[in-house]
């Protein structure tokens, strides 16, 4: 009798002990919830960014672009005026965004740390719609890109209170895709990472050779 009297208390023992095991509590749960943080649906969400495509290739791509081209351009203290170094650098950003219709790009503006965090974030927020505003001017969608604020002082390349050129900055980076893009069906994102990329794309008034007729100075 004690014999049976002992199997369903040990059934209950396991039990108890299989509900408090958070190994077993993360197997049986949803597929990406361990980079779930709170956000509703977030698990969900990685789940089909990763099985998709969409984020590995993503990041490959975001390499990429920060391997052939400048990706940060930086500013005058308390200024979010572009110069001419900040213009070459965007002119270059914007060449290379234009050959890759399908991808979506966020433009992250920073500060160092002179004057209030307000009025940081509202700086590096300037210089990101500054650099946005000059890309669209140079042919890119503006659908396409966003301006955004990293905190404004909070993320310095140079940890230090004073003025810091170096901090006071924007970055370009690969944000994702673009939405129904039809270039992006059928998970194709590897043939954008892998398309190729020409530099001279976009001939300039020097290369464009004049016809025959008007190099001799003659009417058509």
């Amino acid at each position: 009798m004690a014999r049976f009297l002992f199997l369903p208390f040990a059934a209950l023992i396991l039990l108890a002990g299989c509900a408090t095991d958070p190994s077993r509590s993360a197997f049986l749960g949803e597929a990406g919830a361990p980079v779930d943080y709170g956000g509703f649906g977030n698990a969900t969400m990685n789940n089909v960014l990763i099985q998709s495509g969409q984020r590995a290739h993503a990041i490959s791509l975001g390499q990429r672009f920060a391997a052939e081209v400048p990706t940060t351009i930086n500013f005058a203290f308390d200024s979010a005026v572009l110069d001419a170094e900040a213009r070459r650098v965007l002119d270059a950003q914007a060449a290379w965004i234009r050959q890759f219709p399908e991808v979506r790009f966020a433009v992250y503006g920073h500060t160092d740390a002179v004057g209030s965090e307000a009025y940081n974030h509202d700086l590096g927020l300037r210089r990101a719609r500054a650099a946005v505003a000059y890309l669209v001017s140079r042919g890119v969608d503006a659908s396409r890109l966003q301006a955004l604020v990293s905190q404004g002082e909070t993320q310095p390349l140079v940890p230090t209170p004073g003025p810091e050129r170096a901090n006071r900055r924007t970055v370009t980076a690969v944000s994702g895709f673009v939405q129904g893009h039809p270039n992006v069906l059928n998970g194709k994102y590897a043939e954008i990472v892998f398309r190729e990329y020409v530099n001279a794309a976009v001939p300039t008034t020097s290369d464009i050779v004049a016809p025959a007729t008007e190099v001799a100075g003659t009417q058509p």
